[in-house]
């Protein structure tokens, strides 16, 4: 008998198939905007007795609302338009980066609600006080988002280099190592908070959490498969494969800006020598181009402006940057065949002088002979796909996946004690799915009898 079988865990209860099925209706209505009950009941292949009863919870909980407005587009007597609430649960995401600090609150509908950046240089400042800058910054987030009646339930961490455990192991540009940044930000966010419920707190690569929110966020075409880069100081990457990040064995896959990309070149502050970094990153694109490599976003602008003038040494460096980009991404591509390559954070404004080069690097060495200059597969990331709303929306993921946990806490005094506000691996909000039985509660016969033709992933 063949013992190697994978547990299977607890047999799904009633209770287990509810929490299930109010997800599966509450990231329904959040996905059409507006729909009815018969339409929610369509989409998830429950029976329409099943979801009223699923849709009255979620308006007691504060999830949904009506409209006031009635729909006649599916069959019988017209429908009241249901919706997510603008207000109630969200989630909060903090980018900690080289040289800006940038918070986002988004609601269960995805919407961002607000935003705070702040820019500032973090380099050569102690990890703990870099940390509280952030904690400060997103307390006054909090505030703002109280007076639009949200109530963040969790805070997302997006900081740069190795992450694992709630600890930057390695964050060669700010100089960090093995700091242990969820905890002291955690402690600096609740001792501005004295009277308030502590929030928990999550981390992870900023490169990850803006991949998410390209995924999620993202223009048409519905990218499932790609490699994200984020142009900053330093260089990030994150590779999204169907829909799910690639995380790799110890959760540092991505690390493309220390990517070896001319074995003689100059020495990265990691202690190798010619690492993608130092040809693409921020401070080596300024440098080439004759501007203050401390300028920040003021330098950045200044480049541009100057490539749109036509300058030489603006464009002479920003061509040597997208070769070396082009060589790096060629490797990739061949290595991992992604649909597309998505650059963000400063090659987004870059796009029309650094893609030219790119390309042409991508187009003499990729083998499978699927990229040619002009195909479109190296495109520019969408206004959305930055990391601190790729945290906030991993927080409210994990919210959609399971709704009744996070009114439980508040019913509990918010005390801090439910499911974690994101799990940092972008499948949140899957949680739960796959769960049948027989149902519970009002509904609860027609709710079992629909189960197993509900969708897994709404």
């Amino acid at each position: 008998m063949n013992t190697n079988h994978t547990p299977l865990g607890p047999k799904a209860d009633k209770e287990s198939v509810r929490r299930h099925n109010l997800s599966l209706v509450l990231r329904a209505v959040r996905d059409e905007g507006e729909t009815t009950r018969a339409g929610v009941a369509a989409r998830v292949g429950l029976t329409r007795a099943a979801v009223s009863s699923l849709v009255e919870q979620l308006m007691e909980s504060g999830y949904l609302s009506e409209s006031g407005k009635t729909f006649s587009g599916q069959a019988g007597r017209p429908g009241t338009v249901l919706k997510v609430t603008r207000s109630g649960p969200a989630g909060i995401g903090v980018e900690i980066n080289i040289d800006y600090v940038s918070v986002c609150v988004v609601d269960l509908s995805g919407t961002d609600r607000v935003r705070l950046t702040e820019h500032l240089d973090n380099r050569g400042t102690e990890p703990a006080e870099v940390l509280a800058r952030g904690a400060r910054i997103a307390a006054r987030t909090l505030e703002s988002a109280a007076e639009q009646g949200l109530h963040p339930v969790g805070v997302q961490l997006a900081l740069p280099g190795l992450v694992s455990g709630g600890t930057v192991r390695q964050a060669p540009n700010l100089g960090w190592n093995r700091v242990p940044a969820q905890a002291l930000f955690a402690r600096a966010l609740a001792r501005l908070r004295p009277t308030a419920p502590e929030l928990p707190v999550r981390s992870e690569n900023e490169a990850n959490l803006a991949a998410l929110a390209e995924l999620w966020f993202g223009g048409p075409g519905g990218l499932r498969t790609f490699l994200y880069l984020t142009g900053e100081i330093g260089v990030g990457g994150a590779l999204v494969l169907d829909g799910e990040l690639l995380r790799g064995a110890h959760g540092f896959a991505g690390e493309i800006g220390h990517v070896v990309a001319d074995a003689d070149g100059p020495l990265c502050r990691c202690g190798a020598r010619g690492c993608l970094e130092q040809y693409a990153g921020q401070s080596a694109l300024l440098r080439a181009a004759g501007i203050d490599e401390d300028a920040g976003v003021p330098g950045v602008a200044e480049l541009e402006r100057r490539a749109r003038r036509g300058d030489t040494a603006a464009l002479a460096a920003i061509e040597r940057a997208g070769t070396m980009l082009g060589r790096v991404l060629s490797g990739a591509v061949n290595l991992l065949d992604p649909d597309a390559v998505v650059l963000g954070g400063i090659y987004r404004e870059l796009m029309p002088w650094l893609s030219p080069a790119a390309d042409r690097e991508l187009t003499a060495r990729v083998v499978s002979g699927l990229w040619p200059r002009g195909s479109g597969r190296l495109r520019a990331s969408s206004s959305a796909g930055d990391a601190a709303r790729g945290g906030a929306a991993l927080v409210v993921r994990a919210v959609l996946a399971d709704p009744v946990a996070y009114v439980r806490r508040d019913e509990a005094g918010s005390d801090g004690d439910g499911p974690a506000a994101g799990t940092g691996d972008g499948s949140a909000a899957g949680a739960g799915d796959g769960a049948r039985s027989d149902g519970s509660g009002s509904g609860a016969d027609d709710e079992a009898a629909s189960a197993g033709h509900a969708p897994g992933n709404g």
